[in-house]
């Protein structure tokens, strides 16, 4: 039951995750295409856009009279359709950013691509370290109940004044913070190991 928990949990990330992700059509309606010399440029759309790890893009265009080509810096600078990593010329093609960094694209065709049919995307930031740190908080919680040891250091610090005072009635008065000094090392102790226990099972 507890392992059926932590699958739950994780799909459940996952699910979120994938709810946050956002899929750009490149080239808008026009699709992937040779851009018209008054609009704006690909690089400036890209620009104005904020791609992030698990985006996409959206690439559409006529299959067999173009394709989509990932390739590195120096072949997207010389329009090198010979040189590349991947290639697609599917028509409806879905390109998902799996790490951040820059990602070169030009078209398959040569006179394309020296036309201005290429992009440079920068994915700036990454979901998969924002989930992490955010699961990674409720970690620093458990490293709370440690500051509640203080607190009976202090309490410590008074039965050592305590004994100096003659009258007996302020014994019985300084006797009731070490019970509560102890309490609050029971409890913080008792608070680290439910979270520690708690976050085994989320591992499972």
């Amino acid at each position: 039951m507890e392992s059926s928990q932590g699958l739950l949990l994780i799909c459940l990330a996952l699910l979120s995750a994938m709810a946050g992700a956002t899929q750009f059509r490149v080239g808008g309606s026009k699709g992937w295409s040779v851009p018209d010399p008054d609009a704006v440029s690909y690089n400036q759309w890209a620009e104005k856009s904020r791609f992030q790890v698990g985006d996409s893009l959206l690439f559409v265009y006529p299959p067999g009279e173009d394709s989509v080509l990932l390739v590195d810096k120096d072949a997207y600078d010389a329009c090198n359709t010979n040189s590349f990593i991947e290639k697609h010329d599917d028509g409806n093609t879905v390109f998902t950013f799996d790490r951040s960094g820059p990602f070169y694209f030009i078209s398959g065709v040569e006179a394309n691509c020296m036309r201005n049919e290429s992009v440079v995307i920068v994915v700036i930031a990454d979901r998969s370290n924002r989930s992490s740190s955010s699961s990674s908080s409720p970690p620093p919680s458990p490293s709370s109940p440690p500051p509640p040891p203080p607190p009976p250091e202090s309490a410590e610090a008074t039965p050592a004044p305590a004994p100096a005072p003659a009258p007996a009635e302020e014994e019985p008065n300084s006797s009731p913070p070490p019970p509560n000094a102890a309490s609050s090392r029971v409890v913080g102790f008792m608070g680290s190991v439910g979270c520690f226990v708690g976050s085994i099972i989320v591992v499972l």
